[in-house]
Formats: structure tokens, C-alpha cells, sequence
């Protein structure tokens, strides 16, 4: 990525200029992931109302997402008319896990939590980023201490690509304020106290008081509510 487009996306506090002038200056795949949260549906909108069709939408389907996940992807599926990848778990390693493991396994220690997050979501991103060298993505600085100190344009050393995080400096009231202006669709149970929205067996809606990913493995320590896509 030439220093012009890096000095433009980090400078320039507009979503929809960005996007665009990413998608029509950047020659290389360009990805970006969505689990069809808000921050994510922000993103989707501008990418699909712009038809900025060089940039793959994905998501990474984990089969054992909530059914208001599903249907805020079949409602932006059709308000948009375009498509979103999906990609699923190697079905062997789901099976050998849960056949050895027991099907909610990762209640038990952090390490067979880790290990299906791995099986189900780490994997399956390792096949969606082939070949791209710039992901997209929804990380806000406010949603947990290790994401305050991310900057807007990061170079992923592992896996070779620049990430780029355009919501990294917006707040929780700055993207429901944009999905209401724009007739967005959203996944329903953000209306319930839900803010950080993953697998069904995993989340849950936040107490009064509690932090952004209180609802995410609460039975965990919080310094540890990372599921190894974001490292």
C-alpha cells in the first residue's frame, strides 16, 4: 500500500470517502469480515450502497450462531441485493471435538474454548484472508482495553496484509446513530442489552455497570476474552 492511500485513510474521519477511494486506488483483494454486528452492518452498508464490488464481504459462519444472527444476514442479504461469503468450519475437526470433547466443551477449560474458536473461527479466516492484502474490519478502540491502543492501519506481520479498522475512533452512539439514519438492519438482540454479539453459547446480554465484553466467556477471565481472530 503506497504511503499516499495510508496518509489518506488514516487523515481523512469519512467513512464513505475512504471506502471509495480505497476500492478504486487499491489494485490488490481487498476483504472485509463481518459476524453482522452493528459496527459490521455500519461498514456492509457503505460498501454494498456504493457498489464497491471489489471488496469481498465475508463471514465466518461457526454453526452455532444465534437465530437473529441469521436473520439480520438474510435481511441485509436482501435490502442489498449483493452477497456475502460465507465460510465454514473443516467438518472432521468439528466432529473429532465434539466427539471427544463433549458438545459444549468449552465451558470446561479456557483450552478447549480456545481450541473451538480456533476449529471454528481462526481456521476458517485463515482461508477467507488468502491472497488478500488489505482486511477490513469493524474493531472500535472503546470495545475492550487491548483494543484502545490499535491504530486505524495496521500491518499484520503474520499473515502479510495491512488491517484496516475505519470505526477504530467512532463511538457505540456514533454507529447506532448512523444505522437509524440510513435504515441499516440489525441484529435484534442489540434491543436487549447484547453489545458484543458471537457464538449463542458464548454470549449473553450485560449486567448494569458491566463492560463492553462482559457478555463474551464470562465464565473467563477478562483479560483473556480474545478469540484469536484479533491477535
Amino acid at each position: 500500500m503506497n504511503t499516499k492511500l495510508i496518509q489518506f485513510l488514516e487523515t481523512t474521519n469519512n467513512l464513505e470517502l475512504e471506502l471509495d477511494f480505497l476500492a478504486n486506488n487499491f489494485n490488490e483483494k481487498i476483504v472485509f469480515s463481518t459476524s453482522f454486528g452493528i459496527e459490521d452492518q455500519v461498514i456492509s452498508h457503505e460498501i454494498f450502497s456504493q457498489n464497491l464490488n471489489n471488496i469481498e464481504v465475508f463471514t465466518l459462519d461457526t454453526g452455532r450462531f444465534f437465530a437473529e444472527t441469521y436473520a439480520v444476514w438474510d435481511k441485509t442479504l436482501l435490502q442489498y441485493n449483493k452477497k456475502i461469503k460465507a465460510y465454514y468450519p473443516n467438518t472432521e475437526k468439528v466432529e473429532n471435538y465434539v466427539n471427544e470433547n463433549g458438545i459444549n466443551a468449552f465451558y470446561n477449560t479456557i483450552e478447549l474454548r480456545k481450541e473451538c474458536c480456533f476449529i471454528r473461527k481462526v481456521a476458517p479466516l485463515g482461508r477467507a484472508l488468502k491472497g488478500a492484502k488489505i482486511w477490513i474490519t469493524g474493531l472500535r478502540a472503546e470495545q475492550s482495553e487491548n483494543r484502545n491502543t490499535l491504530k486505524k492501519i495496521e500491518w499484520d506481520e503474520e499473515r502479510q496484509l495491512y488491517k484496516y479498522n475505519p470505526l477504530l475512533n467512532w463511538s457505540t452512539e456514533d454507529v447506532v446513530t448512523y444505522l437509524k439514519k440510513f435504515g441499516v438492519p440489525y441484529n435484534t438482540l442489540h434491543d436487549e442489552n447484547f453489545v458484543s454479539i458471537g457464538c449463542a453459547p458464548c454470549t449473553r446480554a450485560l449486567k448494569p455497570g458491566e463492560d463492553f465484553r462482559a457478555g463474551r466467556w464470562w465464565w473467563e477471565d477478562k483479560t483473556k476474552k480474545e478469540c484469536g481472530l484479533h491477535r
